[in-house]
């Protein structure tokens, strides 16, 4: 098997895979509110991902691992999964998510950067420009979702910190990404340091869940919701389990600047799962905007 492009198709499949999660933690979240989801998400994703370790590994938890990969990989979970995930809710609530998302797919932009600096990597002109093309197909389609619905009236403080906030939160995509190829160097299993980061980002969110008297009714709540937990089950299969997984891989075979790229894909591969799933028409636009964004990533792994 020519294994070539094996992280630029790993992130292709996690944007695909984050795609789906996305339409399955609304439907959780509109039931149980988005924070129940960010908890439970992590707490199964801790078993699937545990349970697959014990599989192909023959133990739940990688404990050989080197200490400075855990340094590395839980430096880059409290960064990516509890500030970031938190920083993108926050500007949600502010600006709202069409303005969130876009935001948030300036995270190539910060890790290409972040990448130059930390790692020494480099982009060609044709790969450069490429990324440029996949990102304005990305920005054009998110920019034209959400159109329709009503104007929100925001005040000057709350839209500037929102901005902030997506802005921020981007910045912690980024410099996830960057981190956490420090911690998987030397060829460290992805499988094992999807499994560190996600029980430090576990731990550290329900350890404040219980701090503040939370922990009890998040369990409450969805054990008493069968719908909301087939959601968060699912969405945590495609999500923070194989999703999680394949950036890692991503991460680990392509360049940083090329792999957060193409997973910048997903709002884009999340418009016919929400004509789908919640009748939102797709106009002409979100086409044209799709087909330029996928000759975007095609130039981008071609050449």
């Amino acid at each position: 098997m020519n294994t070539s492009y094996l992280g630029e198709l790993a992130a292709l499949g996690t944007a695909a895979l984050w795609s789906v999660s996305s339409i399955l933690f609304t439907i959780g979240g509109r039931r149980v509110g988005s924070m129940i989801v960010n908890r439970v998400r992590l707490a199964f994703a801790v078993l699937l991902v545990g349970a697959m370790h014990w599989l192909l590994f023959g133990h739940p938890f990688p404990v050989e691992a080197e200490p400075y990969r855990y340094v590395w990989l839980g430096l880059s979970a409290l960064i990516g999964l509890v500030i970031g995930d938190g920083l993108l809710f926050q500007c949600y609530l502010l600006v709202g998510p069409r303005i969130g998302v876009l935001l948030l797919s300036m995270a190539p932009v910060f890790s290409t950067a972040l990448a130059w600096i930390f790692l020494g990597e480099r982009l060609t002109l044709g790969e450069l420009a490429a990324m440029l093309v996949a990102l304005a197909g990305v920005t054009w389609v998110v920019l034209e979702r959400g159109r329709g619905r009503g104007a929100q009236t925001i005040a000057n403080r709350d839209y500037f910190l929102g901005i902030l906030f997506g802005l921020g939160a981007a910045l912690c995509q980024a410099a996830n990404l960057v981190i956490a190829k420090q911690g998987l160097a030397g060829g460290f299993s992805a499988l094992s340091g999807t499994m560190i980061r996600m029980s430090i980002a576990a731990a550290a969110i329900w350890i404040w869940a219980a701090a503040i008297g939370e922990a009890g009714r998040t369990i409450r709540k969805v054990g008493s919701d069968d719908q909301a937990a087939r959601a968060l089950l699912g969405g945590a299969i495609a999500g923070p389990f194989l999703g999680v997984w394949l950036s890692m891989m991503a991460i680990q075979s392509a360049r940083i600047g090329i792999a957060s790229t193409l997973m910048a894909m997903t709002p884009v591969l999340s418009l016919p799962l929400v004509r789908i799933v919640f009748g939102e028409q797709v106009t002409l636009r979100a086409v044209i905007g799709t087909l330029v964004a996928m000759a975007g990533v095609a130039a981008m792994i071609l050449l």
